[in-house]
């Protein structure tokens, strides 16, 4: 039998050649004949009908039944090259609509993971996997898989046109099923593509995509979910800042989801900490990139377990009362091949130009945020983990990088923009989108930017519209000043000062997190001038000082316990220092502070307005004390006063008038946290000062009530 037809002649030639656009318009079924594609077989058996029926080869790799009437696409079936019956994927309808297409064109498609990628569906009363993939300027893309053995040959998909998408309905497909897609580019070079939209991955080195169910898992956190919206930021906010791999490693083998749920819920509540914020979970191909050079930007890391595992991670912990706060990374990716790297062969995802599409710090690719489709699978992405992960918040990660071109740049090697000036605008835009979309639906989900620099407004409406801001400046004093030796930093007086000059320009966040730790930064501890036992003290006092200060609060782990050692993302936490008193004192003192913070709304109902916040006395350089007032809607505020030199000092007046009762709730110098137990049992009170002991090394907050 002879192809008679010259447009089919053309459809045959295109298939054989690889560049079919459009291989549903000549294959599968149509009227009384069923086409079929199998290049290199010799012989392909269907079942029609429920009888067994052996197709005629018209020309290499071509296969055709002639019917005797006209049948439905479940009517029949074929042996796929697993050796599974199987329906005809090319006599399936499109599974990508006009809708869909147009609201991805325009960037406002928020459930786009739900049309690209590979999504369970049912058509025609028929089970399958919708697999579909952006790549508008590929001549030819494939589906390659388990079930055709990775033959790019034998499952070309078909193009939806001006929107770039391609798509393809493979009946049948069970989860757990490798995958990628085969691209050939308009260079005729054939690239072989992991899924940017997959929910799992394999564990690396390996890089295929693996069909996952979503909507599977039995969601129990409906209390939870429910309180969360009526959430405001006049809380207490106590993050827990974790690199889940290396928390409580299980000897050489990575934990599993499941695990840490039930070890870290525990401890997270007996510490008295609101949050967990995880590095980034996303999937990554390097260790040692601690997740912030991410490949699949909806799949959790296999490293842990599987999509379900993570699920009940977040659900269990929401059981137990504790929110959790993802970091994401919209800024880069990595340029590794199998990636969003020059997707299909060209510049998709990241801009052509490297002064605009290559980040000069880390040597990875900047996403191209004025491209609608490129901002509107990243906004996808954070609404996919909110909506189907049901996490609290997320941390943006790096957000400087991405609002100014010529980050980390120097003369020469960036582009102004339209106005000749130095804002990335497709940046900010992307920015605001994500945020204004994000708060409108989903009530109490925080939004957090680590932003280093001046930008006015990252917290306010009429500006980038985050939740919080990472206080980097605070953080920087704050540590240059505990760096130094007691005896000189009444000279740094202005270091703990200054922040109040800005402190309630933004709402702000104190993180003293795993970067202050890394890159032979030194533990938080190591920093700390001194013997051990006034290592120690400084470091009970750092914290004591943080929480304090107005702002939300974020530790990394082992902080609290004292690490000697900087953080290595290889190694395990080492909690076998809690058998020593004054590493054992020091995490006592972080779980009394974190219950006697959440406890006192002093500490948080106002952080963001001098209303929670009046001076007491800044002036005292040559014994480099501060004292300041925390207020609520109480009548009884918190006086606090930090003390940093080694020296203890009696009778130490402070000027507040007309103080009606007064008693210390907690002292940094307790012995039961290591200090040397110098508490103020007996206050001194006039009508126009205290008269309190300054602790060495050490904050002293006090209850109080004034007339």
């Amino acid at each position: 039998m002879e192809i008679k037809d010259r447009e089919n002649l053309l459809d045959y030639e295109l298939l054989r050649e690889g560049t079919h656009s459009n291989p549903h318009r000549f294959l599968g079924l149509h009227e009384k004949e069923i086409r079929l594609w199998r290049p290199g077989a010799k012989e392909v058996v269907l079942e029609v009908l429920g009888e067994r029926v052996s197709a005629l080869l018209v020309r290499d790799g071509l296969f055709v039944v002639s019917l005797w009437r006209e049948i439905a696409v479940s009517d029949y079936r074929i042996y796929s090259l697993d050796g599974k019956l199987r329906c005809d994927p090319y006599s399936f309808p499109p599974t990508v609509g006009a809708v869909d297409q147009s609201l991805f064109s325009k960037g406002c498609h928020y459930e786009l993971y739900r049309v690209l990628g590979a999504n369970e569906k049912t058509i025609l009363g028929v089970q399958g996997i919708s697999f579909a993939v952006w790549a508008p300027n590929a001549k030819r893309v494939s589906l390659v898989a388990d079930f055709n053995h990775f033959d790019g040959r034998s499952f070309p998909m078909r193009s939806m046109g001006a929107s770039g998408i391609w798509e393809i309905f493979i009946p049948g497909v069970e989860a757990g099923e490798k995958y990628k897609f085969e691209i050939l580019t308009k260079q005729n070079e054939v690239l072989l593509k992991s899924d940017p939209f997959a929910f799992a991955s394999e564990l690396r080195p390996n890089t295929a995509s693996i069909v996952t169910f979503l909507n599977r898992f039995a969601w129990k956190d409906s209390e939870w979910m429910a309180l969360r919206k009526d959430l405001s930021l006049k809380r207490p906010i106590l993050i827990y800042e974790l690199h889940l791999g290396s928390w409580k490693k299980k000897g050489d083998r990575f934990p599993c989801y499941r695990e840490i749920a039930h070890e870290l819920s525990v401890y997270c509540v007996d510490m008295g900490f609101t949050h967990v914020e995880l590095l980034p979970v996303m999937e990554h191909p390097l260790d040692e990139s601690w997740g912030y050079q991410v490949s699949g930007f909806f799949a959790p890391t296999s490293r842990y377990g599987s999509f379900s595992d993570f699920q009940y991670f977040v659900d269990h912990l929401h059981l137990n009362g504790i929110g959790v706060i993802l970091d994401w990374v919209p800024a880069h990716f990595p340029m590794d091949g199998f990636g969003l790297i020059r997707f299909d062969g060209t510049a998709l995802y990241e801009h052509e130009d490297p002064r605009l599409g290559i980040h000069p710090h880390w040597h990875t690719a900047i996403f191209n945020y004025g491209r609608k489709e490129v901002a509107n699978f990243l906004i996808a992405s954070a609404l996919f983990w909110i909506s189907e992960m049901h996490i609290d918040g997320i941390r943006v990660d790096a957000v400087a990088s991405m609002l100014y071109l010529d980050y980390g740049r120097k003369e020469g090697e960036w582009i102004p923009n339209r106005e000749g000036t130095h804002f990335n605008f497709e940046a900010i835009e992307f920015l605001k989108h994500l945020n204004a979309v994000i708060h409108q639906k989903w009530a109490g989900v925080l939004m957090m930017a680590e932003e280093s620099s001046a930008f006015q407004g990252v917290t306010h409406d009429q500006g980038l519209g985050f939740d919080l801001k990472w206080n980097m400046g605070w953080m920087n004093d704050t540590l240059n000043y505990m760096r130094k030796d007691p005896l000189f930093r009444k000279h740094h007086q202005n270091d703990l000062s200054f922040s109040l000059l800005y402190a309630f320009s933004e709402r702000f966040l104190l993180p003293l997190s795993h970067d202050e730790v890394v890159h032979g930064k030194g533990s938080l501890l190591s920093k700390m001038p001194g013997n051990d036992a006034q290592k120690f003290a400084n470091l009970r006092l750092l914290y004591s000082y943080m929480m304090g200060h107005p702002g939300k609060k974020l530790l990394f782990m082992g902080g609290e316990i004292g690490e000697w050692a900087e953080w290595n993302e290889s190694r395990s936490l080492h909690w076998d220092l809690l058998q020593y008193p004054l590493h054992a004192g020091l995490q006592k003192m972080v779980r009394d502070q974190n219950k006697l913070y959440r406890e006192k709304k002093q500490y948080w109902a106002y952080d963001f307005s001098w209303e929670g916040y009046e001076w007491v006395d800044f002036h005292d350089a040559n014994q480099s004390v501060i004292a300041y007032l925390r207020k609520s809607s109480s009548a009884e505020v918190l006086l606090f006063v930090h003390h940093f030199t080694p020296n203890r000092v009696s009778h130490y007046p402070i000027a507040l008038k007309k103080v009606f009762s007064i008693v210390e709730i907690f002292n940094t110098d307790s012995a039961q946290y290591g200090g040397e137990n110098h508490l103020n049992q007996e206050i001194g009170v006039t009508d126009t000062h205290i008269t309190i002991s300054l602790a060495p090394l050490a904050t002293m907050v006090f209850l109080l009530r004034l007339e």
